[in-house]
């Protein structure tokens, strides 16, 4: 790790389980039964989804292409100076020298369909699994597209829209805007809560400046979590985390907040910000910073905070469903580690080269970490700490989501 990292635009949150609706009639309980609970990878740089089995040994059952149109937006980009402009900036900085075709996916509640994310692109998509061919596209404001998250239901996605300020709010079935709202400056990771009354939205700021030092925060932008209400998309209230790491003496630390994860009963909210090693506990009903856990440092890490990745130090924070556990990808100190949430311990820090992202297994057993250095996805026991298996993926792996697809559907023909 001793090597300068290129930097590039975070395309990475909190861990979101897809809940497949079953109302109580025959049809729908046929319905549910006839699907398979697997994880997408997102294979940012390949323009790829890997699809893998959800628990036990993530075996890969299938790949799907997620740019079937590439063609014809490239003659889109091709034919716009505007738009060929923000297309190559991003590959040429944030990109680290290649196109982000897929940043956030979720499926469907029926399985049919996965709708993706893709910042290059600047727009969503939803993709018919059988057939591989794009159901309808929905283009963002602005000039890139991010983060992710699908309403408890299954019927909802919030897209960030990181250029404009904007997160929109689409019907997953049918692509319609429902409604959009306002932000912080770079809107990035989405969060539903587990009633689905509201969306909280972290605004990260200039993350892929060189002004990194302490002194310069104040360049990054505006930066705050945005609580909306998830009907009627009009804001409820704004978190600055910047006077609550004051209150607690931390004036030198980024209050950009980064990927979070609420605890199960959504009283405190663990997040990550720039440059930090570690963690912070937020506890909502108090509106403050309860604890902060500083994680290891790896030797070979640069402290320059211009060789971190976009910002970002650690990205990728989930909990095991019981909320006993804390998992963590330490980004540029190449590991993930388990942390004891009552006494903040953290267990052995399981080698893993650029880690990007964490999420929960489908059994609820492990961790899964992309490894957007090693291109693979490896599973992390809660109980143990230890590594259980790595499985290779595409090119430069990013979000992995836990989904649904038809209990006998295979990759559609390319």
């Amino acid at each position: 790790m001793s090597r300068p990292r290129p930097r590039h635009l975070c395309t990475l949150a909190a861990a979101v389980v897809l809940a497949v609706s079953a109302p109580a009639t025959a049809a729908s309980a046929a319905d549910a039964a006839a699907l398979r609970e697997v994880l997408f990878v997102g294979n940012n740089w390949d323009g790829t989804a890997d699809v893998i089995k959800s628990s036990g040994d993530l075996a890969k059952i299938g790949r799907i292409n997620v740019i079937p149109d590439k063609d014809a937006r490239m003659a889109e980009i091709n034919a716009d100076p505007i738009k060929w402009i923000y297309f190559m900036a991003i590959r040429n900085s944030v990109g680290e020298g290649h196109d982000q075709f897929v940043d956030d996916m979720y499926s469907t509640p029926d399985g049919k369909s996965v709708v993706v994310s893709r910042p290059s692109f600047v727009d969503v998509v939803s993709i018919d699994l059988a057939t591989g061919s794009i159901n309808w596209r929905f283009p963002v404001s602005g000039y890139r597209a991010d983060h992710m998250a699908v309403s408890p239901d299954g019927t909802r996605v919030a897209v960030s829209a990181s250029t404009a300020n904007t997160v929109h709010v689409l019907n997953i079935n049918t692509g319609k805007q429902l409604g959009s709202f306002a932000t912080g400056d770079k809107p990035h990771e989405n969060i539903f809560t587990k009633d689905g009354k509201y969306i909280y939205n972290m605004a990260i700021g200039d993350v892929n400046t060189d002004t990194d030092a302490p002194w310069l925060d104040w360049t990054k932008g505006d930066r705050h979590i945005t609580v909306v209400d998830a009907t009627t998309y009009k804001q409820v209230k704004i978190i600055d985390m910047r006077d609550k790491l004051d209150a607690i003496g931390l004036t030198d630390y980024s209050d950009a907040v980064r990927p979070a994860v609420f605890s199960p009963d959504e009283s405190k909210l663990y997040f990550q910000v720039s440059f930090f090693n570690g963690f912070f506990e937020y506890d909502v009903a108090t509106d403050r910073i309860t604890r902060t856990k500083t994680l290891p440092k790896n030797p070979a890490t640069s402290d320059d905070r211009t060789t971190m990745v976009n910002d970002s130090r650690h990205h990728g924070i989930s909990m095991s469903p019981d909320g006993s556990k804390l998992c963590v990808a330490g980004t540029m100190d190449d590991y993930a580690t388990v942390v004891n949430r009552t006494t903040l311990q953290e267990g052995p820090l399981v080698p893993a080269s650029k880690p990007y992202w964490a999420t929960v297994s489908g059994d609820g057993k492990s961790c899964v970490v992309s490894e957007s250095g090693a291109d693979q996805v490896t599973a992390i026991d809660f109980a143990t700490g230890q590594k259980t298996v790595s499985v290779a993926v595409g090119d430069h792996p990013q979000r992995v989501r836990l989904g649904h697809v038809a209990a006998d559907w295979t990759s559609p023909a390319s």
